[in-house]
């Protein structure tokens, strides 16, 4: 579709899931894009660790194309940009200083730096673009620089929120005041795309500031070594943190090398300018043990990250009973297994534990019910498109919004076209989306023939056998069998020979042995004897060797 003299937006990603957001703006034959996420892999695709938007709409597009706007330096709002940013052409990236400097990271690891327009706008700056001029406009969030966008368009201003809360002592940076966002509110909001993340929270998602309390105490009264994690990316966190260590008279080690990514993009751009100079792990070892605090990245469960190596015995930090391990982040829903499988080694070894249920440790980055009522009530907005969040989610977002006096809301899935002027906000149609893994280093359909038939030999394991034929069309030798993750140990060697009788039957029954039929009779002959051994339905790979 080309958008003509109206305002369109489209949701390639993070409309139906928390996660990979990336969203379109179009008018009079040009596109906009905010935001280029990814999101992390789950059962359903195994082996994969990250999960990327399929842009082939844009991609078909991107001569119209006119620039992408990010929002804030979470992964899920920049992750695939070094993925995926090089099949939209030459198209130019805009990013707040920190932000930016992630980005640039990224960029440079993959090795595309220099074929990249990456260009930095100041806080409160705007990006003029063809139909579309972008305002920053600076709201609180777990990560420097958080912003919505203020879209001004020929039908109106959209207020595209990102990802935001109310914070009135945020630590870090400087968001907008009530004042200026209802003087934005004043000049006239056609629509408000917003984060639906926290929307069942009744209460206020609480202020940064708070925590360094209940942090200081915890870590005081701690006997013995403290480690303490958290998400790498709340850099305002890690400023408190730095502060906790030096209230309660500890020296300071960062495990994790996403932390140490943070912490040096933080102070190039001026943040976490009097954080404590931190320490190595050796000399961590070898001061007493409650004199030392370390940050680890690893609170959701990352077998890898620094914590689920200490938890495991397997890093330089070592925990025994009597430390403390303090978990100043909230559980991702779907992490609660891998979470839980760390906190019972450390609860084995005899380590304490604290988390967000025993006191005030963590506060949400995403705004609750009374946050997103009185943004409504500042910004008084025609319509609300409720985004990043499950449908669930969106559904209650949409109608919290009419709650509070907003005339239309429009709940859109990834891939829905909805015209927000001229007139009434309405899905006008829907383009084909999709998800792309990242799989090692090959990038794959996520319900490509590759991770379909991984799912299958998850569920089902696998089977290949080999049939040796002479000239005369006979077994020349016993058929070979093997089989991977098929559920047959005590018993395997009858199962195994089982199957080479039901294949040395089928040789012999079968006359025509040379077309696909003949293999596909061979194919059965095994699986359907796997299948009664075992209930599985297994992959199978068949061989024919044929003897000159």
């Amino acid at each position: 579709m080309v958008p003509g003299d109206e305002l369109i937006f489209l949701p390639l990603g993070g409309s139906g899931e928390i996660g990979m957001n990336v969203n379109l703006y179009g008018c009079r034959g040009k596109w906009l894009m905010v935001d280029l996420g990814l999101t992390f892999g789950d059962p359903t695709v195994p082996g994969i660790d990250l999960v990327l938007p399929d842009l082939a709409f844009i991609e078909e597009r991107r001569n119209d194309l006119l620039g992408v706007v990010l929002t804030h330096g979470h992964e899920d709002h920049i992750g695939a940009i070094p993925y995926l940013v090089e099949d939209l052409g030459d198209v130019p990236l805009y990013a707040t200083p920190f932000t930016a400097s992630l980005i640039r990271s990224k960029l440079e690891e993959e090795g595309i730096a220099n074929r990249v327009k990456l260009n930095i706008i100041e806080l409160g700056g705007t990006v003029n673009l063809g139909p579309f001029s972008c305002r920053y406009v600076a709201l609180a969030h777990s990560i420097p620089e958080g912003n919505a966008l203020l879209i001004d368009t020929p039908f109106g201003k959209v207020f595209h929120t990102g990802d935001w809360k109310l914070d009135e002592d945020p630590v870090l940076g400087s968001p907008s005041t009530a004042a200026e966002l209802t003087a934005i509110g004043a000049e006239g909001v056609l629509a408000v795309i917003g984060d639906s993340t926290n929307v069942f929270n009744p209460e206020a998602s609480g202020s940064e500031s708070d925590v360094r309390a209940d942090l200081d105490q915890i870590i005081a009264d701690a006997p013995g070594r403290v480690v303490v994690t958290t998400f790498a990316s709340n850099a305002a966190r890690l400023h408190t943190l730095g502060q906790v260590a030096r209230d309660t008279g500890r020296e300071l080690a960062i495990a994790g090398r996403s932390l140490e990514r943070i912490t040096k993009a933080a102070k190039s751009v001026g943040y976490l300018t009097d954080f404590p100079e931190t320490i190595d792990f050796d000399t961590a070892m070898n001061l007493p043990r409650d004199q030392v605090m370390i940050i680890a990245t690893g609170g959701q469960g990352e077998p890898m990250a620094a914590l689920g190596r200490i938890a495991g015995n397997n890093h330089p930090i070592k925990l025994t009973a009597g430390d403390t391990v303090v978990f100043s982040s909230k559980q991702i829903p779907g992490n609660e297994i891998a979470i839980g499988r760390i906190q019972n080694q450390l609860a084995e070894a005899g380590v304490q534990m604290v988390t967000d249920r025993q006191a005030l440790i963590h506060v949400s980055g995403h705004p609750g019910r009374p946050e997103l009522a009185a943004m409504y009530g500042w910004l008084k907005p025609h319509i609300v498109v409720p985004v990043h969040g499950e449908m669930r989610h969106m559904v209650e977002h949409a109608r919290l919004a009419l709650a509070q006096g907003v005339p239309e809301t429009v709940v859109p899935k990834n891939g829905s076209v909805i015209r927000l002027a001229p007139g009434a906000p309405q899905v006008i149609s829907h383009e084909k989306v999709g998800r792309l893994v990242l799989d090692g280093d090959v990038i794959l359909p996520a319900d490509g023939a590759t991770i379909n038939a991984r799912r299958r030999i998850s569920v089902h394991g696998y089977m290949a056998v080999t049939v040796v034929l002479g000239r005369n069309g006979k077994l020349a030798a016993a058929p070979v069998v093997t089989a991977q993750g098929v559920p047959v140990e005590e018993d395997r060697d009858a199962f195994l020979e089982e199957v080479r009788e039901k294949l040395a039957a089928t040789v012999k029954s079968d006359g025509d042995k040379s077309d696909d039929r003949f293999r596909e009779a061979l194919r059965l002959a095994a699986r359907r004897t796997a299948t009664a051994w075992t209930g599985k339905k297994p992959i199978m790979e068949v061989s024919i060797v044929r003897l000159d």
